[in-house]
């Protein structure tokens, strides 16, 4: 074959682009063990699948998470229809896979309180979904054999290769509460495994949230695939300036949300003096 000056500037070009390339991506997260996965996953291993596929996908988007939990804790008076409706009004910026956790302040609280946990995760479903999917079911079923992770009044727990977990009612979520140093270790003598899970009030997850993927969030376990919306969740260290996930909800630029809150807040004044 033969090889021109030409034909060799033009590889060394491409070479240097793909690498400029490759380096502006920053390179990926360390490969982490299954211990590590483990302990990284522990926290929110039980809880339900829904719920657990939404919090996941959220955290690829870590640097939304803070302002995703201060809306939620300004907004925890609202809930139902009510919420979903002012979220859509509100036009937020933030991705809707963050936007789905917005009924659940108490999670994303737990995810902006700990942003080093958080970008782990995200880090971590991004660079290796399937060995985390492999760890939450390790942590499930420690907590099975060990009797305490059990079908209740809040969630139906379906023991076998692969532990589900589903609420009750699939319109009412209860987020789980328990110390992962004790739910995942063999019981003390004595000790009540039945008290080891508890569960916060309930929230309603009703049609109005649909948009956001719920009615549709679920794990493909035997195959690894994460469900939101009804699609594959693809995002991956390599995808993560370009993925984008199907939703029904509009994605609104920063800009564009700051002159809504404008145009709002000049009606609202308006409606205020009319009022007067």
């Amino acid at each position: 074959m033969h090889i021109t000056r030409r034909s060799i500037a033009v590889g060394c070009v491409t070479f240097v682009m793909l690498g400029a390339a490759a380096w502006a991506q920053g390179p990926p997260p360390p490969m982490l063990p299954p211990g590590e996965l483990d302990r990284l996953v522990s926290r929110i291993a039980l809880y339900p699948d829904p719920l657990l596929a939404q919090v996941l996908a959220a955290a690829t988007y870590t640097d939304e998470i803070p302002e995703a939990a201060r809306w939620a804790d300004q907004h925890s008076y609202l809930h139902g229809d009510a919420l979903a409706k002012a979220i859509s009004e509100d036009q937020l910026p933030w991705d809707p896979s963050v936007q789905a956790l917005l009924p659940f302040p108490s999670v994303l609280d737990m995810m902006a309180r700990d942003m080093g946990w958080t970008s782990q995760v995200g880090n971590a479903f991004m660079a290796q979904q399937q060995d985390v999917m492999d760890a939450v079911q390790r942590e499930r079923h420690k907590a099975y054999d060990y009797g305490y992770l059990r079908t209740g009044p809040q969630v139906v727990v379906t023991p076998g290769p692969y532990i589900t977990i589903a609420p009750v009612n699939p319109g009412f979520y209860y987020v789980p509460l328990y110390d992962p140093l004790v739910v995942f270790a063999p019981p003390r003598p004595g000790f009540f495994v039945g008290g080891a899970i508890r569960f916060g009030g309930g929230i309603t997850i009703g049609a109005a949230f649909a948009p956001w993927g719920w009615g549709f969030a679920r794990f493909g376990w035997a195959n690894h695939a994460v469900i939101i919306n009804n699609h594959p969740w693809t995002r991956t260290w390599a995808t993560r300036r370009t993925y984008v996930h199907p939703y029904n909800v509009p994605r609104y630029a920063p800009e564009r949300r700051v002159e809504h809150h404008e145009m709002r807040g000049h009606e609202e004044r308006r409606e205020d003096e009319r009022r007067r």
